[in-house]
């Protein structure tokens, strides 16, 4: 009798023993559910974070053709200036050309006048009439020529005037706009380093080592 209750009693205690390793297997499975539903969030997170920054690649893409067009923009921009103020001076060197080619046949023609109004006292006056009517025709003439050089000066100095002022308001546009691409574009990178550092952060076998 004796040794059926002891054997009762070890029965009980091993069966004591087998609830503690059930109840305690029951809350390793517990909590390998809750590892698993935490490497899920885990997997969840990683996934929006690569299509985040999928995204801003796209985006940091975008900024980059639009930043080199506006760079050409600008280049085109510059150059076009340059070469409007090179046709200016060209065209300061015509009309200088000109004044001097005028001023020179004047010169020549009132020293004819006066060599031929010296010569030309005893001479018919029918010959100094044509001769007059010539100088005067010649007057007309050059004041005309001087007339249309200054209105071709004016109307060219006024046209590459509001050409250079234009181009130097787009310039002025076109730097702004570079230096706001650039800006943007070191902010896409600063989070895309954020990314990248929460990504390595949020390993999922660091969680399930945890």
């Amino acid at each position: 009798m004796d040794d059926s209750g002891a054997i009762l009693c070890q029965i009980s205690a091993y069966k004591d023993l087998l609830d503690e390793v059930n109840e305690e297997i029951e809350q390793n499975i517990q909590k390998t559910r809750e590892i698993e539903s935490e490497i899920v969030k885990c997997l969840e997170v990683e996934q929006d974070s690569v299509t985040k920054e999928s995204d801003l690649l796209k985006m940091l893409s975008m900024r980059d053709f639009e930043l080199n067009g506006l760079v050409q923009i600008a280049a085109t921009s510059r150059n076009s200036c340059e070469s409007l103020a090179c046709d200016l001076r060209l065209l300061q060197m015509n009309k200088d050309e000109i004044i001097k080619r005028i001023s020179q046949k004047r010169d020549q023609f009132l020293l004819f006048s006066s060599q031929f109004q010296a010569k030309a006292l005893s001479a018919e006056n029918k010959e100094l009439t044509i001769l007059l009517s010539e100088k005067e025709t010649l007057e007309k003439e050059k004041d005309t020529l001087n007339m249309k050089i200054d209105a071709l000066q004016n109307s060219t100095k006024d046209c590459l005037g509001e050409i250079l002022e234009e181009i130097q308001i787009s310039n002025s546009a076109l730097d702004i706009n570079i230096e706001r691409g650039t800006s943007e574009n070191k902010e896409l990178l600063n989070d895309m380093r954020e990314l990248k550092i929460l990504l390595s952060s949020m390993s999922p076998s660091e969680e399930f080592s945890s």
